[in-house]
């Protein structure tokens, strides 16, 4: 069941290689994940939006990132359903790590979500 977690993730080419074992889980474990659940993440990010009722289509670039930065970082309900769609794909041993480095890994799955969001913003509207 592990091996076939691992196996349905794309792979993901780094500029540079990791220099510690947290980055080494970001590049090796949470980049191909993101990238396996984009469209899953676009779309929850898209329903959130029209859930809120934003006027995301009348804002200007920066107010969109700024937007984007700032409901991740302000809304738990959301946060929590993005995290759920990354940590569901984890092996037991990527839960292990996770476990005891949550806060950093949880501030980086957040980070690339964002950093997602904002350059794929024309799929949001």
């Amino acid at each position: 069941m592990t091996a076939n977690r691992i196996l349905i993730r794309p792979k993901v080419q780094v500029e540079k290689p990791a220099q510690t074992e947290m980055e080494s889980f970001q590049n090796d474990v949470l980049r191909p994940i993101l990238k396996m659940q984009n469209d899953l993440i676009v779309d929850i990010y898209h329903h959130f939006l029209l859930k809120r009722k934003v006027p995301f289509e009348g804002m200007s670039i920066e107010k969109r990132q700024a937007w984007i930065a700032n409901s991740l970082s302000k809304d738990n309900r959301l946060r929590g359903i993005l995290l759920g769609s990354i940590v569901g794909h984890f092996t037991k041993e990527e839960w292990a790590f996770y476990a005891k480095q949550e806060g950093e890994v949880r501030r980086r799955i957040t980070s690339l979500i964002t950093q997602r969001l904002q350059e794929q913003m024309k799929k949001l509207l």
